[in-house]
């Protein structure tokens, strides 16, 4: 490789993490109610994780000359936007799960409706962010907020999300429909989100649309080849859930060695979109690679 590309992500993970403090703490309230509320989105968005979406965002920003402050509102909005999915996701109508990044999560610290309204609160406040007064001029805000609903709503991760929970009998491109809803949308929405605040020509978009396609779905391919490999200690999350549940994934269809075959072939296809744009898009290029090898 040629970054260093685990500690940049640690130290773009810790730079969100302190924005989403300031966030979601931008002034604690004296009403208690509204501090547990505050406290409970602190629960869900500030216990860890890769930040890779941001990571993307900052990234690709990066890629057109934009300085890490220029784009840090936009990233923080679609970290905010992946932590109330996860609220979400782990409560008992949902996937059910108890634990999240290694410690409870929200509904089980809280309760049910704390969560419920912890992850309204991230998905409605990161739109704040993101048309916030100085941030963005007019026209990349409404960009922004366009590709960004466009990526998290029915027709990206909520959309995807159901199809997951209701899948039928599933073919490999279906699976491959519901990761690139579910996962890969918000994926895609954060590398794209980097070049219109760059103001990317629009084959630059697609190329880093098609690079963040490959990419998501290979993160949910090795997602789920550590759910059965990997004990839910080393996850930070329950293991073997998928299969638990009765759903499909790509190991289920394809078996273990299929499915890391497909993740290498989607490797190369994210480095084949980042051809055009050379040395500079090394970090990109490693950052998929490191994606695929992961353990946790």
């Amino acid at each position: 490789m040629g970054s260093n590309i685990t500690e940049m992500l640690r130290l773009r993970a810790q730079i969100v993490s302190e924005a989403l403090s300031r966030t979601v703490f931008s002034e604690k309230s004296d009403i208690p109610a509204l501090l547990r509320l505050q406290e409970a989105m602190a629960h869900g968005a500030l216990g860890g994780g890769k930040r890779l979406r941001p990571f993307l965002v900052l990234e690709t920003a990066g890629l057109f000359g934009v300085v890490e402050s220029q784009a840090l509102p936009a990233a923080t909005a679609i970290e905010m936007i992946h932590c109330y999915s996860l609220i979400h996701d782990d409560l008992p109508a949902m996937d059910d799960a108890d634990t999240r990044r290694g410690q409870p999560s929200v509904h089980k610290a809280y309760d049910e409706a704390i969560a419920i309204l912890a992850g309204d609160g991230l998905l409605t406040d990161a739109f704040t962010v993101l048309t916030a007064p100085g941030n963005y001029s007019a026209d990349v805000a409404a960009a922004l907020v366009h590709e960004l609903s466009r990526g998290a709503g029915s027709a990206g991760m909520v959309g995807g999300q159901m199809m997951d929970l209701y899948p039928g009998t599933l073919t490999e491109d279906e699976i491959a429909g519901i990761q690139k809803r579910k996962t890969g949308a918000l994926i895609e929405a954060a590398a794209v989100m980097g070049g219109i605040i760059g103001r990317a020509s629009e084959d630059e978009l697609s190329r880093l649309r098609a690079y963040a396609a490959s990419v998501g779905e290979a993160f949910q391919v090795v997602d789920d080849i550590l759910d059965v490999t990997q004990s839910a200690e080393a996850l930070g999350k329950p293991a073997g859930a998928d299969d638990e549940a009765g759903k499909a994934t790509y190991v289920s269809l394809l078996g273990l060695d299929g499915a890391r075959d497909r993740v290498g072939l989607l490797t190369k296809k994210a480095e084949e979109a980042l051809a055009p744009f050379g040395e500079r898009a090394v970090v990109l290029r490693d950052l998929a690679h490191m994606l695929a090898d992961r353990s946790h």
